[in-house]
């Protein structure tokens, strides 16, 4: 059994201005992203400026698509009775599934804007995103957010009581997310897109490596209490909305897939 960290989620103060770790960590993604983004510009014919649009227009998806579809998801009840909680993202309550969304929309537009090939900008965007991804979760973890089930395992944690839990040793899964959401999904999309992919492989593989983590990790994290279990008894919000990105994910990639084996098979002749 582990102690939780006692790690204050205000980083530090700026007079009555708090600035929380939570929030830093979006800082993190976004500038991570950015740094990425122009190591690999010139694949798509992009100048760093373009990069710096990119991160702009994806940080607003990110913000606006995961408030948002947190308060459709997850607190439609909080929005309601609060409407100002809407723009209080610093107490957290983000979705992943409504930043996806916000993003795709985002860099459909910018797309466009460029004359790109949706996948082909996305297949760009994919490995930039995990870093983000795990400095979530980090900021999940610091900030009292995703408790565990009840656990024997030797890592398990003591939750603090305003995390709404009981004493009972629990699993640490918002830190189990971060390895597999953040460290393992950037080391593999990062390592194949090194070298050039069927567009849409690269994509594909994004949503179903991070829908079977994050359906998987479900399964040892506490349901959103608001929500509970949604059917069967064991199915939690998260893994409703994994689902769609697994069967698109597997799509993506068989179609890539698909189109590799006929590139090679026309290169025999």
């Amino acid at each position: 059994m582990i102690a939780y960290p006692q790690i204050d989620p205000v980083a530090f103060s700026l007079g009555p201005i708090q600035i929380h770790w939570y929030g830093l960590m979006y800082v993190v993604g976004f500038v991570a992203a950015w740094w990425l983004g122009r190591r690999r510009a010139h694949r798509l014919g992009l100048t760093h400026d373009d990069i710096g649009d990119l991160i702009f227009y994806s940080a607003l998806g990110v913000v606006l698509g995961g408030r948002l579809g947190y308060a459709l998801f997850y607190g439609s009840e909080q929005w309601l009775a609060d409407p100002l909680w809407l723009v209080r993202i610093w107490e957290g309550g983000m979705s992943f599934h409504g930043g996806l969304i916000g993003v795709l929309v985002a860099t459909l537009a910018f797309a466009r804007k460029r004359r790109l090939a949706y996948l082909q900008l996305t297949d760009f965007i994919a490995p930039l995103v995990p870093i983000g991804l795990g400095a979530g979760r980090l900021g999940n973890f610091i900030n009292h957010e995703l408790p565990g089930r009840v656990s024997d395992v030797p890592w398990a944690m003591v939750f603090p009581p305003m995390m709404g839990v009981g004493p009972e040793p629990r699993h640490p899964s918002a830190l189990y997310e971060l390895a597999l959401e953040g460290v393992v999904l950037f080391a593999v999309l990062w390592w194949l897109s090194r070298r050039p992919q069927q567009q849409g492989f690269i994509s594909g593989l994004f949503l179903l490596l991070y829908g079977a983590f994050r359906f998987s990790v479900e399964f040892v994290r506490l349901p959103d209490p608001q929500l509970g279990f949604i059917a069967f008894g064991w199915l939690t919000m998260g893994q409703l909305l994994t689902l769609p990105m697994m069967v698109v994910g597997v799509l993506l990639v068989i179609v890539a897939y698909r189109r590799q084996q006929t590139v090679v098979a026309l290169s025999g002749r």
